[in-house]
């Protein structure tokens, strides 16, 4: 069971930090809360915003991006302005936790559900890597059955524009400074 986002005052800035399932840092970076609906909460980046994998340089994001963690699901979502070639971005995660109103962490599960712009159709990638962590980290059958019921969800989701992926984004994103929605 994950937890719901704690109560109190909401920081202006969340730190962002996916890992991999060892408890390794993998993607990370500070975003700016935009707010919360019924698909969860919304933070953002400007283009040009930092980024960093792991430990190493933070690196500059042309496009600004905003990122959906939803509550209870094994996913999350970026959606990218204008002219990033992807679209969408679904990282097949463990469901996010918030230790704090100001964190935000989640097991990043190494499958992609991913829209590129203009397609109609997503794409699953990494399911090699998917393959591989299964060995080298010894993912539970239930982690297993969850990532892929979640990105089979997504796959139809994302495709038939369901829940968050029918222009929700487009509000959100156009928050963020420098967006082109």
């Amino acid at each position: 069971m994950s937890e719901s986002v704690p109560q109190g005052p909401e920081p202006d800035f969340v730190q962002v930090n996916y890992r991999k399932y060892d408890g390794t840092l993998h993607w990370n970076l500070r975003m700016r809360r935009l707010g919360e609906d019924e698909h969860g909460v919304w933070l953002g980046l400007p283009g040009f915003g930092l980024v960093r994998k792991g430990h190493n340089p933070h690196v500059p994001i042309p496009e600004a991006h905003i990122i959906l963690f939803p509550r209870d699901a094994w996913w999350t979502a970026t959606f990218n302005a204008a002219p990033r070639r992807t679209e969408i971005y679904c990282d097949i995660t463990t469901p996010p936790r918030w230790p704090s109103p100001a964190e935000v962490t989640m097991v990043d599960l190494d499958l992609d559900v991913l829209l590129k712009r203009g397609a109609e159709l997503p794409i699953l990638v990494d399911e090699d890597e998917f393959a591989e962590h299964q060995v080298r980290y010894g993912y539970p059958a239930d982690v297993i059955g969850a990532a892929e019921s979640a990105a089979a969800w997504l796959m139809t989701a994302v495709a038939e524009g369901n829940g968050p992926f029918d222009g929700t984004h487009r509000h959100w994103l156009a928050m963020v400074d420098g967006a082109q929605a």
